[in-house]
C-alpha cells in the first residue's frame, strides 16, 4: 500500500518532496488510513478536521478522535466547528452544499496562513466510481465521466488510486483506529444508494466490474486528454480575447461538426448552459442583434461574431467631471488638461483625444452611455444626427454601439467618446483656451 502510494505520488505529480501537505481527516477510515501513511513518508504535513454538528454527540466525538491521534503524535493540528444549519439556511443551499463551502474556504484559509503547498483528501477509487454514476444519471460531458480527478488545484486525492475494500484490509493489517460515520448507513444521499444498492447490484451480475469500471474512467481520461489538446487548437482559431470581451469567429464556428458541444466549451466558464448553446447554434443564420443571457454574462449575435461580455452592474450610471476632478470608477481613464490658443493648435487625429473651445462648456461634464433620443452635430456638420444614426454610418458592431459613451456640456451633448465631437464646440479663429481630453480604455479593467 505504502509502494503504491509512492508510486501514485510520483505518476500523478501530486507533490514536491519538499511541498507542505495539510491532511483533511475526519476520523473514518479514509482518512486515517491516509494520515497512517503520510507518517511513513517523508514528508512535512498538518491536519484539518471539521465539525459541522450535524450528528449531535456524535460529531463532538468524531472532533475528539482525530484531535487526540493527532496531538499524540505531535502533528500541527487545526480544527473548526460551523453552524452548518444556519449557513445552509442564510444561503438557500443544501446541506451538502453548505458543508462542501464551509470547509473548502477553512482549509484554503488554513493553507494560506501556514504556507501549506496542497490540500490532500481521502478519496478512493470507490468514490471515483460512485461520481461517475452520480454524473451519469444528471447528464454531463465527457470531464463528467472522468470521475474524481487526482489533482485539482491545490486539491490532491493521494488515496484515488485503492478501492474501498483494499483501503480496509491494510486498516485491519495495521491496527489502524478509526470511528464509522452513521450517516453513512443511510440512503438519504444519491451517493449513498448508489453504493449501496446499484454497485452490489452490479457486482454481483458481474464479478470484474469494478475493474472495468475504472479501466473505463482510465481510458476517458486519456481521451480527456486529447480532446482538450484539439479543442484548444480549435478555440486558437475560432475564439479571440479583446478589451476583456470575447470573440467567437461565426463563419468558422459553423464549419464544425459540432457546434453546440464547442460552444459549451467555450461559453460554459461564463455560466451558460448547455440548452442555451443548442439554442444559439440554432441562431447562427439569424439576424444579427439577437442576445443571449447567462447569471453573469451577455451574448451577442453580430454579422460576423458572437460577442461574449460582461453584465454590468448598472448600465445607466453617469459621473461628473471638471477639470480639478476626475471620479474613480470611470470605464476608462480620463485625463483633461487646459491649454492656451491662438488659432493655431494643432489638431489632434487620435480619436481618442478630444480637443474643445473651453469657453462654450459648461460644467461639470457629464459622461454617460449614448441613449435613444439622443442627437449632436458631428464635426463639419451644421445640422444635428441621431446618435442611433451615426453609428449606423460608423458600422459599429452591435457591442460597441452598446458601449458607446457621450460627454454632455449642460444639455448638448459635446462629443461621442472616441468617435466624434460636436460641431458646435469646435475650435475656431476666436477659440483662446482648449480643453484637450484623452481617454485609456478599459484601464480600470
Amino acid at each position: 500500500m505504502l509502494d503504491s502510494l509512492k508510486q501514485y505520488i510520483h505518476d500523478k505529480s501530486l507533490f514536491a518532496a519538499d511541498d507542505k501537505i495539510l491532511l483533511t481527516v475526519s476520523g473514518g477510515i479514509d482518512s486515517m488510513v491516509m494520515l497512517h501513511l503520510f507518517r511513513q513518508l517523508e514528508v512535512q504535513f498538518g491536519v484539518a478536521h471539521c465539525n459541522f454538528q450535524l450528528r449531535g454527540r456524535e460529531s463532538d466525538e468524531d472532533a475528539q478522535f482525530v484531535k487526540t491521534s493527532v496531538e499524540m503524535l505531535g502533528i500541527p493540528f487545526f480544527q473548526a466547528r460551523f453552524e452548518t444549519t444556519t449557513y445552509a439556511e442564510e444561503n438557500k443551499l443544501s446541506i451538502q452544499m453548505a458543508a462542501r463551502e464551509l470547509r473548502y474556504t477553512w482549509f484554503e484559509n488554513i493553507r494560506k496562513a501556514h504556507g501549506y503547498n496542497s490540500i490532500a483528501t481521502a478519496h478512493n477509487a470507490d468514490d471515483s466510481v460512485e461520481t461517475f454514476f452520480i454524473n451519469l444519471s444528471r447528464g454531463c460531458g465527457l470531464d463528467g465521466l472522468t470521475g474524481i480527478k487526482p489533482k485539482s488545484g491545490n486539491i490532491i486525492r493521494p488515496l484515488l488510486f485503492a478501492p474501498r475494500e483494499v483501503i480496509s484490509a491494510y486498516a485491519r493489517r495495521k491496527g489502524v483506529s478509526y470511528r464509522e460515520d452513521s450517516s453513512n448507513a443511510s440512503d438519504k444521499y444519491l451517493r449513498n444508494y448508489i453504493r449501496h444498492n446499484v454497485l452490489p447490484v452490479l457486482d454481483e451480475a458481474q464479478s470484474n466490474f469494478r475493474k472495468g469500471i475504472h479501466t473505463t474512467i482510465q481510458n476517458l481520461i486519456s481521451d480527456h486528454h486529447l480532446y482538450n489538446h484539439l479543442l484548444n487548437k480549435l478555440k486558437a482559431d475560432i475564439v479571440k480575447t479583446q478589451d476583456n470581451n470575447l470573440y467567437i469567429n461565426i463563419e468558422s464556428l459553423q464549419e464544425l461538426p459540432e457546434v453546440t458541444g464547442f460552444l459549451w466549451e467555450v461559453l460554459s466558464p461564463f455560466s451558460f448552459n448547455r440548452d442555451t448553446c443548442f439554442e444559439i447554434a440554432s441562431q447562427l443564420d439569424g439576424q444579427p442583434g439577437k442576445v443571449f443571457l447567462s447569471p453573469t454574462h451577455r451574448l451577442i449575435k453580430d454579422r460576423s461574431h458572437l460577442i461574449v461580455t460582461k453584465l454590468q452592474k448598472n448600465e445607466h450610471q453617469q459621473f461628473y467631471l471638471d477639470p480639478d476632478n476626475v471620479p474613480q470608477g470611470l470605464p476608462f481613464k480620463v485625463d483633461m488638461t487646459i491649454e492656451d490658443c491662438n488659432g493655431e493648435l494643432p489638431i489632434s487625429r487620435d480619436s481618442d483625444i478630444a480637443m474643445i473651445d473651453f469657453n462654450l462648456l459648461q460644467w461639470p461634464l457629464v459622461l454617460r452611455k449614448w441613449r435613444a433620443g439622443d442627437y449632436f452635430a458631428p464635426l463639419g456638420m451644421e445640422n444635428l444626427k441621431k446618435i442611433s444614426d451615426f453609428l449606423i454610418d460608423q458600422k459599429l458592431s452591435l457591442f460597441d454601439k452598446e458601449n458607446t459613451w457621450v460627454m454632455e456640456s449642460g444639455s448638448r451633448i459635446c462629443w461621442v467618446v472616441g468617435l466624434r465631437i460636436d460641431h458646435r464646440f469646435r475650435i475656431r479663429e476666436t477659440t483662446r483656451k482648449v480643453l484637450k481630453i484623452a481617454i485609456l480604455r478599459h484601464a480600470e479593467e
